[in-house]
């Protein structure tokens, strides 16, 4: 939120999140949309505010249930808004449907300054606080930075819900390279051919993850946690004409890449073993294992090193 002067900041909705969804529903209506903004308090609300939750969870149940405890709420001053108790600063106030300013350029998590944009103007109407309040801050830059860490425990507690819709998926993670959506690594129990292709299209159909740029897929026994590993098994694994797939879909409003705004391009890899069916005409070779006693002697090795 940009601070514009002592009474109107922006309101950074961009256009495929939640936040933008429930403007529009007063914007169609010609209402003034009552906003609260809180700082602080249990840091699960922030981790809450910013996991993929599926539509219709509320945040503040979802934070609840993380820390085993219900929140307790309040109501504002000058507005008819319930907020946490605990927060630290509680910034009250208003958004006027139709009202667009200029906001930016902002130094973003994806390690470069995204554009100026037309967004909603938040009108103060209260700021609230508790005693020996603390601001948070948060730094961001050239990738990693703090908020990956945020977004890889938003993977590993989500990846239980993947696995509900794709029980093929063994495991995923967004490596800190492509700074969230830009590149996911996903590893599957292949059964059938083109399996691979179908995780991917499904995966772009799950609420953020329609942002992700790339999608690499490989086998289970590989190991999407090293970078290295996957890699190999792309290079190795992959006919650039036979195993990729180039589809459109909305893009994250912060990517610069895409020439236009918030749309672009996807990429999905098939780097598993080419199963009969998937136009491959050969026989797919095994790959090298060093023996277990071998390695456990090498394992030695390095460990006196």
């Amino acid at each position: 939120m940009q601070i514009y002067d002592e009474r109107t900041t922006g309101m950074h909705w961009q256009i495929h999140k939640v936040g933008a969804r429930h403007g529009k529903r007063y914007y169609e209506r010609g209402e003034r949309m009552p906003v609260a903004v809180t700082l602080g308090g249990d840091p699960v609300y922030t981790f809450a505010a910013t996991a993929p939750l599926p539509d219709g969870l509320d945040e503040l149940l979802f934070a609840g249930f993380l820390r085993k405890k219900s929140i307790e709420l309040v109501r504002c001053k000058t507005i008819d808004v319930d907020v946490p108790a605990d927060v630290d600063f509680v910034l009250e106030g208003y958004v006027q449907p139709g009202e667009m300013r200029p906001e930016g350029p902002f130094g973003d998590h994806t390690g470069y300054y995204t554009a100026v944009e037309d967004y909603p103007v938040f009108h103060l109407t209260a700021i609230t606080h508790r005693r020996d309040a603390v601001c948070p801050t948060t730094i961001v830059g050239v990738p990693p930075m703090e908020d990956y860490y945020i977004g890889d425990a938003c993977v590993r507690i989500f990846l239980p819900v993947f696995k509900m819709n794709f029980p093929e998926i063994v495991d995923m993670t967004l490596p800190p390279e492509g700074v969230f959506h830009n590149l996911v690594f996903v590893s599957i129990r292949k059964q059938y051919p083109y399996q691979a292709f179908k995780v991917m299209h499904g995966l772009w159909g799950m609420g953020q993850m329609m942002f992700s740029k790339y999608i690499v897929a490989v086998d289970e026994d590989c190991d999407v946690h090293n970078t290295s590993e996957v890699l190999f098994r792309l290079c190795a694994n992959t006919d650039p004409a036979r195993d990729t797939t180039i589809i459109k879909n909305p893009s994250d409003s912060l990517d610069h890449a895409p020439s236009d705004q918030n749309i672009g391009s996807h990429m999905g890899f098939d780097a598993t073993r080419k199963l009969p069916g998937e136009n491959y005409r050969r026989e797919w070779p095994e790959l090298i294992r060093m023996d277990e006693e071998v390695q456990k002697k090498v394992d030695a090795l390095l460990d006196t090193l």
